[in-house]
């Protein structure tokens, strides 16, 4: 089979590239350059940063090494307009976004695979070094994204958004695998991928880059009371204790982001907890809908715990009523809410402000 293998220079992408390569696929390593050289602030590794041709390098070695076709691709232009754009407005308007989940779906298994094609490269499926799995039910024609095997290393939340399409033309060879297995693969195979450290973040220099100036404002309790100022909204997350600048008896926690008046609502930790929000932009994977209401897992950070949750659909399309008995900590507004019953992604979509 002709598979094009997103390479990013780490031992992920390089594993599942290997792997494909031994099992006789006809194999070809691509990888797309975002960095356009405007921001000049350097800090640690990240996804889009000025060390990125130091990235293209070892990716060009790591393909040599095994074997395949090395084609870098540039996509700084549309990374630039689809996820920068989209921090700055996402965070000038009080949310906090996820540029991940945004890039996953379409840049990485949108754009890249489409751009290859373009330039006339020839492949039947795209994949990654990610820890997920698919399966496909044929009594519904429908692929469903599932955890990887690895709990501490599955990454189903952050490919949520990924279509059916992108789901049935993607391949994901570690999605079986524990990253001590990965290592160990690595190892044995004599990769040159043990000095390249993990991208933890988007992006590698102060996120003021991005965003642009922002000016000061208040920070007030939940009766309108100043208590402070802050020096830009975009600096705060809903649940943040750290960084506040207030003296207080009590701790206290950022509850909400007003960005109409410039203002950070901090409260007790009591104030920072929901039992219901909504989710817009909604997507579905492993089934087309839901009619009614459904009991979920529901995971509504990339780092945090899961916890029981019932889904509804509302009147309007695209918008899902989440309510969760025990209620939860910091739903924070732009960031994404992921719903799973047992392995499978049910659905998944963007926490509402409202």
């Amino acid at each position: 089979m002709k598979i094009a293998v997103g390479l990013s220079g780490g031992i992920d992408s390089a594993v599942a590239c290997a792997i494909l390569k031994n099992e006789g696929h006809d194999v070809t390593a691509v990888m797309m350059t975002l960095w356009d050289g405007e921001y000049r602030k350097t800090g640690k590794h990240a996804c889009f940063g000025p060390d990125e041709q130091e990235e293209v390098d070892k990716a060009a070695e790591i393909a040599e090494f095994i074997g395949v076709p090395f084609v870098t691709l540039d996509c700084s232009k549309e990374y630039k307009s689809s996820i920068l754009d989209y921090v700055r407005l996402e965070y000038r308007s009080g949310r906090t976004p996820n540029p991940c989940v945004k890039c996953n779906h379409e840049m990485k298994f949108g754009l890249l695979p489409e751009l290859a094609r373009s330039k006339g490269l020839d492949f039947e499926r795209f994949a990654t070094g990610h820890y997920v799995r698919t399966e496909y039910d044929s009594s519904s024609d429908r692929y469903s994204l599932m955890r990887g095997k690895d709990p501490k290393k599955d990454q189903s939340y952050f490919l949520y958004r990924l279509s059916q399409k992108q789901l049935s033309e993607s391949m994901f060879p570690l999605g079986m695998m524990t990253k001590t297995a990965v290592r160990a693969l690595a190892a044995d195979l004599g990769l040159p991928v043990a000095d390249i450290p993990e991208s933890q973040d988007f992006y590698s220099g102060d996120m003021a880059d991005i965003i642009g100036e922002e000016p000061s404002g208040d920070v007030v309790d939940k009766t309108g009371r100043v208590l402070g100022r802050h020096s830009g909204i975009s600096r705060f997350t809903i649940g943040q204790r750290k960084g506040l600048g207030i003296s207080s008896c009590e701790p206290l926690y950022v509850t909400g982001i007003d960005s109409q008046e410039n203002r950070i609502i901090v409260g007790s930790s009591e104030d920072a907890v929901k039992s219901e929000f909504t989710t817009v932009d909604t997507v579905f994977s492993s089934i087309e809908d839901i009619s009614g209401s459904m009991n979920v897992s529901a995971k509504i950070r990339s780092a945090g715990n899961e916890y029981p949750a019932v889904i509804s659909q509302t009147e309007v399309p695209g918008v899902l009523m989440v309510s969760a008995e025990s209620g939860l900590f910091a739903v924070t507004p732009g960031q994404s809410a992921v719903f799973y019953k047992d392995d499978k992604v049910i659905c998944g979509g963007v926490i509402n402000p409202a």
